[in-house]
C-alpha cells in the first residue's frame, strides 16, 4: 500500500472549512441570492448592468429605471440648481431619475418631502430620504438604491456617489406610490 494515501476525514474537514468561509462571505448578499433563486430581480437595481433597468414587473419597472438612471450619474459633478445631463444638485438628481422613469415629482427636496407619500415600513429602492442641511435650501435628498445604500449629489466638490444610508433623516417618501 502507498504511504501517500490521504486520510478521508481531513478531506471532509477541508470542504467544511471552505464552505464555512464561502457562507461567511456570501451572508451579506443572501437576500439578493434568495431573490434570484426565487426568480425575482427586485433586489438588483444597485448591482444591475449600467444602462439597463432590471425587470421587476408592474410598478417596479419604473423604480428600476429611476434607480438605474441615478446610478448612471455617479461621478458627475455637483452644481447648485443643475438638473443634468452634465451635472446635478441633490433634488435635480432625484427629479431627473424619476422623470426618466415616467414619474413626475416636485423639483425641490422640500417639495418632495411635502408632496409625496410617506414611506410606511421598510425602505425600498427608489425611496427618497430627505435630510436637514445647512445649505441654501435647508434640505438635502438622496435616493435609496438597495438595502443600506443610497445615491446622492451631496454638495460642491463631491461628485454624485453611492454611499451608505445615513440615519437621522427628516422623512422618507415614495414616488409613484398609490
Amino acid at each position: 500500500m502507498s504511504q501517500a494515501r490521504r486520510r478521508p476525514e481531513l478531506g471532509g474537514v477541508a470542504v467544511l472549512v471552505v464552505v464555512t468561509i464561502l457562507a461567511t462571505l456570501a451572508a451579506p448578499h443572501a437576500r439578493t441570492v434568495r431573490g434570484l433563486v426565487a426568480g425575482g430581480l427586485a433586489e438588483l437595481p444597485a448591482i444591475g448592468r449600467p444602462g439597463r433597468a432590471p425587470a421587476t414587473g408592474g410598478g417596479g419597472d419604473r423604480v428600476g429605471r429611476a434607480v438605474a438612471f441615478a446610478l448612471r450619474q455617479r461621478g458627475k459633478p455637483y452644481r447648485w440648481g443643475a438638473e443634468g445631463p452634465d451635472a446635478f444638485d441633490c433634488s435635480g438628481l432625484t427629479w431627473a431619475a424619476w422623470r426618466a422613469s415616467g414619474v413626475s415629482i416636485p423639483r425641490t427636496a422640500a417639495g418632495q418631502l411635502a408632496d409625496l407619500p410617506r414611506v410606511r415600513g421598510r425602505l425600498q429602492p427608489g425611496d427618497l430620504l430627505i435630510y436637514r442641511t445647512d445649505g441654501p435650501s435647508r434640505r438635502h435628498v438622496a435616493m435609496v438604491v438597495s438595502r443600506g445604500r443610497m445615491v446622492e449629489a451631496l454638495g460642491r466638490g463631491i461628485p454624485v456617489r453611492a454611499t451608505s444610508i445615513r440615519g437621522r433623516w427628516l422623512g422618507a417618501v415614495r414616488p409613484g406610490a398609490n
